[in-house]
């Protein structure tokens, strides 16, 4: 069986996580991996609609869809919306590289209730790739430099928008593995007609779903081992609030 890092290593590893996309004052970083569609077309994304709904309209959509979660009873700092999973999503089981019996009380296991609705549509893709489990190193992760949004929560992994996904588990037992099964090469293109060509076969399993996740807009960024060193064993997938951009590098 595959294994991968603790979600406490992760936590130093990656909190130095750049900003890797700036939008200001409707100044774009040039950026061949950036897609900036024309606002009508990126206020229909899923990620879009996701990530503006109030708290109410999206824990409602999450039991429209009678996905089994639980609302943190406390505030959590920089989480708008926070819930814990309770259960599979198209059956797929996500959960942290903690032990079973941490897992209850870790806050890498909180999230936004936006965050959720995206990967509940998330599982429906890794469901058709027979996926039955998601392992991450975070979701809600404090200790990173996080920006205000206009909605009032943290953006990033401190506002719960965001997850690192390490592994994903065949219903056979294969595993999907980013550090082993993805080798890194950064600046490569990951989707589209000059993409990367990757040699595994479950290299190029990875890379398609995340291509067909981007195809959808599910998420506003998707970062892969072509991003950088630090990504080079996880996916990081975020949605963001008030954007019109998609970056999948």
């Amino acid at each position: 069986m595959a294994t991968i890092r603790s979600a406490s290593i992760r936590v130093s590893a990656l909190g130095t996580l750049a900003v890797f996309v700036v939008l200001s004052a409707g100044i774009a970083r040039a950026d061949a991996h950036l897609e900036i569609p024309p606002p009508a077309v990126a206020e229909r994304s899923l990620a879009y609609r996701y990530a503006n709904l109030d708290d109410e309209g999206a824990l409602s959509e999450l039991v429209r869809r009678k996905v089994a979660f639980e609302r943190e009873p406390h505030e959590v700092p920089g989480v708008r919306t926070p819930v814990r999973l309770g259960g599979p999503l198209h059956g797929v089981t996500i959960h942290s590289s903690l032990p079973k019996e941490a897992r209850t009380t870790t806050p890498f296991e909180i999230l936004d209730a936006r965050l959720a609705l995206a990967l509940d549509d998330f599982c429906a893709i890794l469901a058709n790739h027979d996926v039955v489990e998601l392992v991450h190193f975070t979701m809600y992760r404090p200790n990173d430099p996080g920006t205000l949004e206009k909605s009032g929560g943290l953006s990033r992994h401190p506002g719960g928008m965001a997850i690192d996904v390490g592994l994903l588990r065949k219903r056979d037992g294969t595993a999907l593995t980013v550090e082993f099964d993805w080798p890194p090469a950064m600046g490569a293109e990951t989707c589209g007609a000059r993409a990367r060509h990757v040699i595994g076969r479950k290299g190029r399993e990875l890379m398609s779903i995340v291509c067909e996740a981007a195809d959808e807009r599910l998420f506003h960024v998707m970062l892969t081992p072509h991003f950088n060193r630090a990504h080079r064993d996880h996916l990081h997938l975020e949605v963001k609030s008030e954007v019109k951009w998609f970056l999948v590098e």
